[in-house]
């Protein structure tokens, strides 16, 4: 509907383009950490682990085959879909919003104007519908992950299978999370802002947090006979390192 123009989107897909600048190395840094974000390290494993102990009789530290089996398929259809929808989330921002000028958005509001030469006045609906969708989903995941990820760190009680009442604290810091949230709505931060800012911190976590991943991923003592595979050590070691060098060389702008 944005009428894109298609070589361009083909050009700039699969020729890669660097510039040696704060503005676009913080993109980068925000686009990374969004792919890798440190939330689903901790919402990953604690929701395979409460589904592995809502079996009955099972055991999470022994899953079977084919258990890992499904494991890799729900993941990998999960990684691969959720790429495909940021991809082409970029693609109509860029259709919409950057073409026609709008690249500083302040609010939903300046985002559905951006859309109305596309959809019209059904530009609204369509914001509402995206914004209530999207908070449905990344709310209760995002505000769990944290209580996560808190409560694993201090060794509390979690899991949402738990009433509140016997993991308080788990359940305190899922509500804190959710009213800072609120908060910062109320005290007039700029949301787009806001989210680009926690993109790229989630970038510079990430890479400590793969390093922290590929340490176990390769300790027999923690993982037995799964080990990580050579491709995947090195699927996952270049990952690391190229998140590692992207954080670097922002830091490296700031100071020149």
């Amino acid at each position: 509907m944005a009428k894109p123009n298609w070589s361009e989107v083909l050009h700039g897909t699969f020729v890669p383009s660097f510039k040696l600048d704060a503005e676009f190395l913080s993109t980068r840094v925000a686009i990374l950490g969004t792919t890798i974000s440190p939330y689903l390290f901790f919402w990953q494993s604690n929701h395979e682990v409460e589904e592995k102990k809502a079996e009955e009789g099972a055991e999470p530290g022994n899953p079977s085959e084919k258990e890992l089996k499904n494991a890799v398929w729900d993941v990998n259809a999960g990684m691969l879909l959720s790429n495909v929808v940021m991809y082409f989330i970029i693609l109509a921002g860029a259709a919409t919003l950057h073409e026609s000028g709008n690249k500083e958005i302040e609010s939903a509001t300046q985002a559905a104007e951006a859309l109305k030469p596309v959809a019209g006045d059904a530009a609204y609906v369509l914001m509402a519908i995206a914004l209530i969708g999207t908070g449905v989903l990344a709310v209760p995941i995002l505000t769990t992950s944290a209580a996560f990820s808190v409560a694993e760190a201090f060794g509390w009680k979690c899991g949402l299978d738990e009433k509140p009442g016997q993991a308080k604290e788990f359940y305190l810091v899922m509500s804190a999370c959710t009213i800072v949230a609120l908060a910062i709505d109320y005290l007039g931060i700029n949301p787009m802002k806001a989210l680009f800012v926690t993109a790229v911190i989630n970038g510079f976590l990430s890479a400590p947090l793969l390093v922290g991943i590929m340490i176990v991923s390769n300790d027999r003592k923690i993982m037995g006979s799964h080990t990580n595979s050579r491709l995947l050590n090195v699927l996952g070691w270049t990952t690391t390192a190229l998140m590692s060098l992207a954080a670097i060389v922002l830091v490296w702008t700031w100071f020149q």
